[in-house]
């Protein structure tokens, strides 16, 4: 597989940053259609693909999710063009007939809560990051949240379904107004051993 150029490199991860502040350029439909493809793709535990999103974009969505929220998020929220809930389907093994057809991965799951849960967890953030790094892609800025009371979200949003909230990401593009200082990371030496 071919390597990305720098500049490439520098848009999803060296220069990319999380946005608190937000234009007023709306998102497409069709971009967040695209997004969701592009995030679709990235590998789950047997292509088990639990991810679940809620595009929140209209007012009548936006005053549904206000009161889910942390004060502190709230203003956050209203001024992004769109919140992406992102959910997981906790009957994902459900689905295996059409995402693995090669064999009955299904056993694998029915019974066992701990371990449904876990792949849950696991891939719903998984695919959550995938979506950040695709809407980086595409020219989208990001402002990933918790902070959000997610018994709340679950019965505005996914009443009715096996759906549960995992995060929340405001997308859009962003304004450089209410940037922080960039954060340190660690070094490869203090976070890393090659054994």
């Amino acid at each position: 597989m071919p390597k990305i150029s720098q500049p490439d490199l520098d848009i999803l991860f060296n220069n990319a940053r999380t946005y608190y502040a937000w234009t007023d350029q709306k998102v497409s439909d069709d971009v967040l259609k695209q997004l969701y493809d592009l995030a679709k793709m990235g590998p789950t535990a047997a292509n088990c693909q639990p991810m679940r999103v809620v595009f929140v974009v209209s007012e009548a969505a936006k005053k549904r999710l206000e009161p889910c929220l942390d004060s502190g998020n709230v203003q956050k929220m209203r001024t992004a063009p769109v919140t992406a809930i992102v959910g997981g389907d906790a009957a994902f093994y459900t689905h295996f007939d059409k995402l693995y057809p090669p064999a009955n991965v299904r056993v694998w799951y029915e019974g066992k809560p701990d371990l449904i849960e876990e792949t849950l967890q696991r891939n719903t953030a998984l695919q959550g990051a995938y979506l950040i790094m695709a809407a980086r892609a595409l020219g989208l800025d990001c402002g990933p949240m918790s902070g959000f009371n997610a018994q709340m979200v679950d019965e505005a949003f996914f009443k009715g379904t096996t759906f549960k909230s995992n995060f929340l990401c405001n997308l859009g593009y962003g304004s450089k107004e209410k940037m922080y200082p960039r954060l340190p990371r660690f070094d490869f030496e203090e976070a890393c051993q090659i054994e």
